[in-house]
Parts: structure tokens; C-alpha cells; sequence
């Protein structure tokens, strides 16, 4: 199927690493056993949760402030935009933020849905609901991440998973992936094949 949409992750994807959530856990009062930081946090006390709620938003704006670009970015998303490609943004992060990262950095993003619009990542509400404001089939549609909840949405939700693998870790996850790329321009080179398979052209 000739691809119609792209969704990125933000943090790690779209900008450079930036949260060390290790020390976020620690600040919080968490450990490693706690599982991931937002749905350790929906469990807490309702004062509690308040206090971590304040120092994962501190840890957020800075990370606004402070972010960096990958390499490629700015390049990948005015290709797409010119081949005529949505472009979306699903993040554990709030949505907010992820427009202020786009404002500072001259991005244009047709859509960006964060963690108070509905069920997180892994799970595949967000792939599903922007691809319904798309309308785009999740087989038109690359996910395109550099963490295991990014390759495991977009596979439950029936999307190309595209890993990158700018990390160590990376390789545990590369299986998981229908694709695994090192830098982002390389997304292009694959709707390219994938729209010449879909019109019968060779590839090339």
C-alpha cells in the first residue's frame, strides 16, 4: 500500500534523547520495579501523585527548553511534507509540549496527540486515533519510534514499525521492527520502495 501518514515519537526520535527517567524515579521516590514512570504515578495516593505530577512537569518544560534536534529532522519532515505525506506526533509526553518543541524548532506537525488524549503507549489507541484523523489504514501508515512501546503500538495497531536504532538498546528491539533504520532520512528510501512495489515498479 503506497503510505499516506508518518508518526513519530518525540523524545529520542525527534529530538535527541534528552529525559534520564533512572533519576526521574529516584526523584519521584521509585524504583526500577515500579515499571514505567506515568503508570506508576496513576497509582499513587491523589497527593502524592500531585507532588510527582510537578516534578515530571518540571523535567518536561526543561526538556522544551533544552531540546536538540536529531540529525536530519528538519529535512525528513519538509520532504514529507512535500511529497504530499500527513505527519503526526505520538508521545507520552503532553501534547503541549510537543508543540512548543515544533514552535521552537520551525517543525510543521499535522497532528500531535499526548498523554492526556487517551491510552498511552504500548497500548495502540493513539496509532488507531490518528490514523482515523488521517484517514489513512494503519497498513499506510509508518510508526516510527526508537523505543520498544513505539514498535509494539504501531504492531498491535496493524502499522509499519520503524525502529531507530540511535541507542545500545536498540538491538533488543530490532526484531520487533519491520524496519530498522540509523538516521531518519532513511524513512524516505523506504515509502519510496514501498509506494514502487505498490504501483508494480520495480524497485530500484
Amino acid at each position: 500500500m503506497t503510505v499516506k501518514a508518518v508518526i513519530f515519537d518525540l523524545d529520542g526520535t525527534i529530538t535527541q534523547p534528552f529525559f534520564d527517567f533512572d533519576a526521574i524515579r529516584t526523584e519521584m521516590g521509585l524504583t526500577a520495579e515500579d515499571g514505567p514512570v506515568w503508570e506508576a504515578m496513576q497509582k499513587m495516593p491523589p497527593e502524592r501523585q500531585r507532588q510527582t505530577e510537578q516534578i515530571l512537569f518540571y523535567h518536561e518544560q526543561k526538556g522544551v527548553e533544552e531540546s536538540k534536534l536529531n540529525e536530519g529532522a528538519t529535512e525528513t519532515l519538509t520532504e514529507l511534507r512535500r511529497l504530499g505525506i500527513q505527519i503526526g506526533i505520538l508521545t507520552r509526553n503532553r501534547a503541549a509540549n510537543a508543540w512548543a518543541v515544533a514552535e521552537k524548532h520551525g517543525l510543521e506537525f499535522d497532528a500531535v496527540l499526548g498523554r492526556e488524549e487517551g491510552p498511552t503507549k504500548p497500548d495502540a489507541y493513539g496509532v488507531l486515533e490518528l490514523c482515523r484523523r488521517f484517514d489513512a489504514e494503519p497498513a499506510q501508515t509508518l510508526m516510527v519510534g526508537d523505543y520498544l512501546f513505539d514498535i509494539q503500538c504501531a504492531k498491535e495497531a496493524g502499522a509499519i514499525a520503524v525502529l531507530l536504532a540511535n541507542h545500545p538498546q536498540a538491538d533488543e528491539f530490532t526484531q520487533q521492527a519491520n524496519y530498522r533504520i540509523d538516521r531518519l532520512g532513511e524513512i524516505i528510501e523506504i515509502i519510496r520502495r514501498r509506494d514502487n512495489k505498490a504501483a508494480g515498479w520495480p524497485s530500484k
